[in-house]
């Protein structure tokens, strides 16, 4: 019998290999950079929201431009609108009576009187740094317009402005009953961030990245 000559086959192997272990190592990839991603924009916001916490101004350009520093390698900005990464910062507290009484929204008799948002969250501050069009805040936004210049909210819209409530769960406010919850007139520091992620289709569809703590 004649001996049937197989030169090529191995390159034929090969080629049909490659069509599975290509696409098997791009997907890897992917999965890993948007994995580090992901890491990166919790560290950023881990540290945000420890120097937020701490009282660090960052309606100064100086403690932005450290920030943007941490923050370098997802590209995050100190210049609004740019850059892909953003970092939102907010202070939230629970309207109870004290917080009707600091706006002297309360009666006679000390009952909240006109304090239209009692029993709710509410935003006492907001900053953001960077491409605010990577992602909204999961807590809601507050009006631009009662948005100070350093980022305050003034008490009475705190306690009036319907537009100023935010989304907070997993807190509870201050119970006296069972002495449990956030104590009467404390505040919650919460920061945010977000990144573009990995973009390769089809292996990622680069969806952005996302982290939210609470000091």
């Amino acid at each position: 019998m004649r001996r049937t000559s197989r030169s090529g086959g191995a390159y034929i192997e090969l080629a049909l290999l490659t069509l599975v272990l290509v696409p098997l190592m791009l997907g890897v990839i992917s999965c890993g950079l948007n994995m580090h991603l992901q890491l990166q924009t919790v560290q950023l916001a881990r540290d945000a929201g420890h120097m937020f916490a701490e009282y660090i101004d960052f309606t100064l350009l100086g403690n932005q431009q450290v920030l943007a520093a941490i923050g370098n390698t997802l590209g995050l900005s100190t210049t609004a609108g740019s850059g892909t990464a953003v970092v939102i910062l907010s202070n939230v507290r629970y309207v109870d009576v004290s917080a009707c009484t600091l706006a002297g929204k309360v009666d006679a008799h000390g009952n909240p009187s006109g304090c239209t948002n009692y029993g709710n969250w509410v935003f006492s501050t907001r900053i953001v740094i960077g491409n605010s069009s990577i992602r909204s805040s999961n807590l809601g936004t507050p009006p631009t317009s009662i948005v100070t210049s350093n980022g305050t909210i003034a008490i009475t819209d705190q306690v009036t402005n319907a537009n100023d409530v935010a989304s907070v769960t997993g807190i509870n406010p201050w119970n006296s009953t069972t002495d449990t919850g956030l104590p009467s007139g404390q505040v919650v520091y919460v920061a945010e961030a977000s990144a573009k992620g990995f973009h390769m289709p089809p292996f990622s569809a680069g969806t952005n990245t996302y982290a939210q703590v609470y000091f």
